[in-house]
């Protein structure tokens, strides 16, 4: 699956609810986790792969897989700790962010069952920072401006390149393709 990075649109809309836990969705989620482990990450969000459904997985050093699906955080500790985050979306861009050190989240496993998961530490961080990826925030909000303002300017200057690279690889196959087409041309008219 693609990971989409920071420019790219999806990671700014609000994500909407899974209606329906079904193999698809099953599915997604499996690709999901193969996904991140292929890029090293521990959490990825479904907007991450291009889903606007309000779905994350998660797999810390525990070994545990786990799905949240429709989830809701609905309780934050007061105590908040600093911890550098980094983001598949925003590879090689790490930062410090303060979230709650503990919080409690409601959600759907993928076979539709409620659960309700009480996460401290690392877990509660990575749950967070996927949470806020189905609202559209990305950690680089959450952090120091003038970083978030740097990142952002970076991955654009980035987009262009790539972009201008694409650009100038079209016109080189359009020119060879339109060499052998005119060489084509010419061996067809002196067959007459």
């Amino acid at each position: 699956m693609k990971v989409f990075t920071l420019g790219e649109e999806v990671l700014r809309e609000k994500t909407l609810p899974v209606e329906q836990i079904d193999d698809n969705i099953r599915s997604l989620i499996e690709r999901m986790f193969v996904t991140m482990k292929e890029h090293n990450g521990i959490g990825l969000a479904g907007p991450q792969v291009g889903e606007k459904l309000r779905l994350f997985v998660v797999e810390i050093d525990d070994g545990v897989q786990r799905a949240f699906i429709n989830p809701q955080i609905i309780e934050t500790s007061a105590q908040t700790s600093f911890y550098e985050e980094g983001c598949l979306s925003i590879p090689k861009v790490y930062e410090n962010i303060e979230r709650p050190e503990k919080i409690r989240v409601q959600a759907l496993n993928e076979q539709g069952r409620p659960f309700i998961l009480d996460a401290d530490g690392l877990l509660a961080r990575v749950i967070q920072h996927e949470y806020d990826h189905l609202e559209g925030v990305l950690f680089i909000d959450r952090g120091d401006p003038e970083f978030k303002q740097k990142t952002v300017e970076s991955f654009k200057k980035r987009a262009e390149r790539r972009a201008k690279k694409e650009a100038e690889k079209k016109a080189r196959e359009a020119k060879i393709a339109a060499k052998i087409a005119a060489k084509d041309g010419l061996k067809a008219g002196t067959r007459c």
